[in-house]
């Protein structure tokens, strides 16, 4: 049957309509999905050619929650005080100004390195840590550190639930052990999508997976 234009014209504004209140109810839910972050490399160019070789260009492997980061195929190995190392720890892109890698609480025991928990990219006096890879070898001096616990946000979202960027938050978690982590801090970016970032240790402490949510503390 061939619609007229005036029935078209109803069916746009019923579908448009039908979206629109799709839409609204999504970004009013207050269920904030979890990403588990694994241990990973975050490297300058300098360093990327130090240790796969002068011009050499990071694979893409997979694109991350967060747009325009991205895993890659190549993996390092680590090495701290303990001489014990640990291979196979993913690189991370795009390439950023200071190299950095992030570990748990449990890996700096079995590096003996006493990396703080900071938020990504203040690495000022943080942990040194010696990075291995098949042409050679990075030390660096600081740069090793515990990630603390965050949630992205788009800038819609740091409206919908009423904070701003560098706000911390309250957050409860219900997965095989209840718990609620405190001094969450809140990243707001037009670049971010909404999404709890914790490491392996927190989220394997409560059970949590990639496929879980929390939700913030209303005080």
């Amino acid at each position: 049957m061939e619609l007229t234009a005036k029935q078209m014209e109803e069916l746009v504004r019923q579908i448009t309509a039908e979206i629109v209140a799709g839409g609204s109810a999504a970004a009013q839910s207050d269920e904030i999905p979890v990403g588990v972050s694994n241990r990973h490399i975050h490297l300058t160019r300098e360093h990327v050619e130090i240790l796969f070789g002068k011009g050499y260009e990071l694979q893409k492997l997979k694109d991350l929650s967060q747009p325009g980061q991205y895993a890659c195929k190549e993996t390092l190995t680590i090495v701290g005080p303990s001489l014990r190392p640990i291979e196979r720890v993913r690189v991370l892109g795009p390439e950023r100004r200071a190299s950095q890698v992030e570990i748990s609480k449990t890996d700096s025991y079995a590096l003996k390195v006493k990396a703080p928990v900071r938020e990504s990219g203040k690495v000022a006096g943080s942990a040194g840590v010696t990075i291995i890879g098949p042409c050679g070898v990075v030390t660096l001096e600081e740069g090793c550190i515990i990630a603390n616990r965050h949630i992205h946000m788009s800038l819609a979202d740091g409206e919908h639930f009423g904070v701003s960027d560098g706000d911390y938050v309250t957050v409860d978690a219900v997965g095989e052990r209840r718990t609620r982590f405190y001094d969450v801090q809140v990243r707001v970016s037009k670049d971010f999508c909404l999404e709890m970032h914790l490491d392996t240790d927190d989220a394997n402490a409560v059970g949590l997976t990639g496929k879980s949510t929390v939700k913030i503390v209303k005080e």
